[in-house]
């Protein structure tokens, strides 16, 4: 990866359209490509060369069992590149960190902490020059995190990093997983239509130093971890009435929806310890979602009298390519409907909270290539611990 790329991170900017929707703005950059500047953690990890590096850098060369299930795995995911904070200068230099019932949260705090705010801090630094509106106007920030503990929270940090005003309206959203993202533009969304004249910066930075684990054959969960999911930060500004020639929405957030499944707490389980966070997920999670999906989707779009799911554009937070084909097949959407959801998963891995908003940038692209005989209605869907499912109803702009 070139400097200039490590340099560039995940941009999205948001602005809403009526005083009572929000609406997601994603700004071009000013070349000619007209892409979005996104970047990620020095250290690339290339599927097709992940195992033997893991095996190589977590002291278990001779376990040939855990080798081929991670191979397996890494097949399975369809995941093609990932980013991560992880690296050999880092075993290096916490080397206990790979030695198995060694207490390590102070060491994966040092490094998390400082590395989360990096990212954190870039992604906003990048949206907010697309935003092409000076920091003094965000009047609102809601910070979403699974990979950092402190005290005071690391939306202060990040409000004093990105020079903002001291008396901006903060939320922080620890630990939620994969379904923070949507419940950032939900959290930001009511913010924006409540409070006249705001713009709310959301962003989002995850790393999975907290949930590192070396191989162990009591834990062969642990490899679903290894094979799927990657570090970075995304960040978008949102607000309702937008001013004439200076902003322009993308997409309006015109309804949203969490629900949780009862007596499914344990099926996505996560503890912390001395040793860090540990991760259990259930076997039947893509099962349990399939089964409670169509009722959660008939909701949210009954809020625009809508019925037909192939008329929707579809926004779904990638949990694992199991998820993607079971939610595909239960509601019979045509085979294109999740290429967003998929090529965001093979370019980034699963990211947690990032991840939907990876996502929305490449429907942003389809959306476009369409032009206006497109899709205006359509849905962003995330799922995680509780389970949780999070839903907003989108209008294309």
């Amino acid at each position: 990866m070139s400097k200039d790329q490590q340099q560039q991170w995940c941009q999205l900017s948001t602005i809403a359209s009526t005083s009572f929707r929000s609406a997601l703005q994603l700004q071009e950059r000013r070349q000619r490509s007209g892409n979005f500047g996104k970047a990620f953690p020095s250290q690339t990890v290339l599927q097709d060369f992940l195992v033997e590096g893991y095996i190589r850098d977590h002291l278990s060369a001779d376990d040939l069992a855990i080798k081929e299930k991670l191979e397996r795995l890494c097949k399975t995911t369809t995941v093609k590149t990932r980013y991560t904070v992880m690296s050999k200068e880092i075993l290096d230099q916490y080397p206990e960190l790979a030695t198995e019932g060694s207490p390590t949260i102070k060491q994966r705090l040092e490094i998390a902490n400082p590395a989360v705010l990096k990212m954190a801090t870039e992604a906003s630094l990048a949206c907010l020059k697309e935003w092409n509106r000076p920091p003094s106007h965000i009047t609102h920030i809601v910070y979403v995190s699974s990979s950092e503990i402190r005290l005071p929270g690391g939306d202060l940090h990040l409000a004093a990093e990105l020079g903002l005003r001291n008396d901006v309206g903060r939320v922080m959203l620890y630990f939620l997983g994969c379904y923070g993202g949507v419940t950032g533009l939900r959290v930001a969304k009511d913010i924006a239509e409540n409070n006249p004249g705001s713009r709310v910066l959301l962003t989002t930075s995850e790393t999975t130093i907290l949930g590192f684990r070396p191989p162990n054959k009591a834990r062969p969960y642990d490899l679903v971890g290894a094979a799927l999911f990657g570090d970075g930060a995304a960040a978008v500004v949102i607000g309702a009435d937008p001013v004439i020639g200076k902003e322009s929405p993308f997409l309006e957030l015109n309804f949203a929806v969490q629900q949780f499944l009862p007596e499914t707490h344990n099926v996505i389980d996560g503890r912390l310890s001395e040793e860090g966070i540990y991760f259990k997920l259930g076997r039947d999670l893509p099962q349990k979602i399939e089964e409670n999906i169509e009722d959660f989707c008939k909701k949210l779009m009954a809020k625009a009298g809508l019925k037909e799911y192939n008329e929707l554009f579809w926004a779904v937070h990638p949990g694992g390519p199991a998820i993607l084909n079971r939610l595909e097949n239960n509601l019979g959407l045509d085979s294109q409907k999740l290429d967003c959801s998929r090529r965001a998963l093979m370019d980034f891995g699963n990211v947690s909270s990032n991840t939907i908003f990876y996502v929305m940038e490449y429907m942003r692209e389809e959306l476009r290539k369409k032009g206006n005989g497109c899709e205006e209605w359509g849905l962003a869907l995330a799922f995680g611990p509780g389970i949780t499912f999070e839903g907003i109803l989108l209008r294309s702009l």
